[in-house]
């Protein structure tokens, strides 16, 4: 970290006499006094926890100095910057680094696939760059900006993915960025609960050009229609990707269950991704949209795709000890993904029996029964033979689909039977059979996917 104590006291306006101690350098900054290193700032947060009350282990692990906001006394003789809120001062300070250390920022929002296609877009980019993107999913206004101060000296791109639960959220995050490059995976339900239909989903995504460069990028699902009277006067270059008409369009060339390749238009080139579903082709299309975007040759964008790792939970093939293939995705879940991993999980070839594992979709509103029945669309007995529901939202799903899967086909619990689930499962499945499990991460499939491992 390139960055100062006196700095840090000017960056964010601290208020008490921060020049009684001499200036010295910061190696870190960190927000959880366990994680401290010699040479770091602390930042004391306020959530179930006042941050501050952990001061002590954070000195005793090598804090040098702290920001401070409580009304308690500081530590005597140890260097803090007094302000108003430990928060802000830590998005100030990150805004602030921002333009000392110059990298160009790419960010990355959409109701799925954004976590995909920042490891995708950081893939390709570290061909020809030093990169640097979100670790995990801190991706809201505490983690966007750790993420900002935690990048290496040396970073040219960094690649920020943006999160939400509410309008205005993005566009808070947008402005403390300011991207160069700003990027929609796809609107979705998720969280329509709090922001009242699609529409107002779509409007909250396009918040990532709050603070988008004025000659900057911005690249968007071409079969979205909710987003099209939202650019109507937009200024900046707008490009848009998809499988059918698209400025970036995809072809499909070969589909297996732990890869997929394609060619895109204007190409020859073959791009392979070591994952499945035609909608990870539309994440891939993103970071190829972006590679181009800075001039970066086709072989170095394909070898980035072809070896890109994904974060954990997100569309993670497994295998049990008996040899059944488990298709994990419990991070999230809307009806439109949902819908998506489905359509592809029909299709992909298997020596046994397709089995689905479906928990509740979070955070739907009021419209969550029709929501959840519409899955009964993507789902064939002739191409799913059993089904398995888990939670109260799913009841809608499982009343609809009695009239076509037959009763020793479909099974429903209710969420505080994920034992019986997993027993259940444990009798049903068999060596070279595939199982997809798929829920808000709320409902905790991931302990499911745990014990399926070990059958």
């Amino acid at each position: 970290m390139k960055l100062t104590f006196w700095e840090a006291a000017e960056a964010t306006k601290a208020t008490n006499d921060w020049q009684q101690w001499s200036d010295f350098e910061l190696t870190g900054i960190e927000f959880d006094s366990r994680l401290i290193t010699q040479g770091n700032l602390f930042v004391p947060l306020k959530g179930e926890n006042d941050g501050h009350s952990f001061v002590t282990s954070a000195i005793d692990n090598g804090a040098k100095a702290a920001f401070w906001s409580s009304l308690e006394t500081a530590p005597e003789q140890f260097p803090i910057l007094k302000v108003t809120n430990t928060l802000k001062a830590m998005q100030d300070l990150a805004a602030y680094y921002l333009k000392k250390m110059k990298p160009t920022v790419i960010a990355i929002t959409g109701s799925n696939g954004k976590t995909t296609t920042k490891d995708m877009t950081e893939a390709v980019l570290a061909q020809q760059f030093k990169t640097y993107k979100t670790q995990g999913n801190y991706n809201n206004d505490i983690g966007l900006p750790y993420t900002i101060l935690h990048m290496p000296d040396e970073t040219e791109k960094l690649i920020l993915e943006m999160g939400m639960d509410h309008a205005n959220e993005i566009d808070f995050l947008s402005r403390l960025a300011q991207p160069d490059v700003a990027a929609i995976t796809m609107i979705g339900e998720a969280h329509i609960e709090n922001l009242g239909s699609r529409a107002g989903i779509a409007k909250a995504k396009m918040e990532i050009t709050a603070g988008l460069a004025g000659k900057g990028l911005l690249i968007i699902p071409a079969e979205e229609p909710l987003l099209v009277p939202l650019t109507v006067g937009f200024t900046q270059t707008i490009q848009t990707f998809g499988l059918e008409q698209a400025d970036c369009k995809a072809a499909i060339v070969e589909a297996q269950k732990d890869y997929t390749s394609f060619k895109i238009n204007g190409s020859n080139t073959v791009f392979t991704i070591p994952v499945p579903g035609k909608y990870n082709v539309g994440n891939a299309l993103i970071a190829i949209c972006i590679g181009q975007w800075f001039d970066m040759s086709e072989e170095k964008i394909q070898a980035g795709l072809a070896d890109f790792q994904l974060t954990k939970n997100r569309t993670e093939w497994l295998k049990s000890k008996t040899g059944i293939e488990i298709l994990s995705d419990v991070y999230n879940a809307n009806p439109t993904a949902m819908n998506l991993v489905l359509d592809s999980f029909s299709q992909m070839p298997t020596q046994g029996k397709r089995v689905a594992v479906l928990g509740d979709m979070l955070e739907l509103g009021s419209d969550s029964a029709a929501m959840h029945m519409s899955v009964n669309e993507h789902l064939d007995p002739n191409e799913i033979a059993e089904v398995v529901l888990y939670g109260a939202e799913m009841r809608a799903l499982y009343d609809t689909l009695t009239k076509k899967y037959q009763k020793r086909q479909l099974y429903y619990f209710k969420k505080e039977e994920k034992e019986a689930l997993t027993t259940t499962l444990k009798s049903i499945l068999e060596p070279k059979d595939m199982v997809v499990l798929k829920a808000s991460n709320g409902m905790g499939l991931n302990e499911v996917v745990s014990k399926l491992i070990k059958i």
